[in-house]
């Protein structure tokens, strides 16, 4: 029987309250159809592609298989539509259009956003040096250290991506 839930997030720096018929709800749908989010999407709905990525209290979460009931009453959750603007873009934003990253940007959203995670966990564990691109790689292919999580670009632009993310990397240093 499904069990009905409101909960409260922090949405891009916003208090947002949400109700869902079923707690079993997915993340994802709860910010594309409720809260008119964007920047996750639907991509395999299996956690295995990366489109639906979003950052959960500075976690990186695929929202695809995130029941609602699984993200804490005043969770801060940061998507990519919060991330920067057209006028000032966030590094990560600003350097895949530099290196014109995407070419359908369909992963872009779940690659910025598991980047950004990414990067702020290497800065935390005290690293001051921007990433390899060894590195990146291994990051993008879910073998990092630390993470199990892939992100597939069906396109190709695996080396812009890479370099995107190097070049954010750099400019993100304290």
């Amino acid at each position: 029987m499904p069990t009905p839930l409101t909960r409260t997030l922090n949405l891009n720096q916003a208090s947002r309250t949400v109700q869902v018929a079923d707690d079993g709800e997915q993340l994802l749908y709860v910010l594309r159809n409720q809260l008119g989010q964007h920047g996750p999407r639907f991509g395999c709905g299996v956690s295995q592609c990366g489109a639906c990525t979003v950052l959960v209290d500075g976690q990186i979460r695929r929202s695809c298989v995130a029941p609602l009931r699984t993200i804490p009453e005043g969770a801060n959750v940061e998507t990519l539509d919060g991330l920067g603007t057209p006028e000032d873009p966030h590094p990560l934003q600003k350097a895949f259009t530099d290196e014109q990253a995407g070419q359908c940007a369909y992963c872009i959203n779940g690659i910025i956003m598991g980047a950004l995670g990414w990067l702020r966990q290497r800065q935390a564990a005290g690293t001051t040096t921007a990433p390899t691109e060894e590195e990146i790689a291994a990051f993008l292919s879910g073998e990092a250290p630390g993470s199990t999580l892939n992100y597939l670009c069906r396109c190709g632009a695996h080396q812009r991506i890479i370099k995107a993310i190097r070049s954010a990397a750099e400019e993100m240093l304290p």
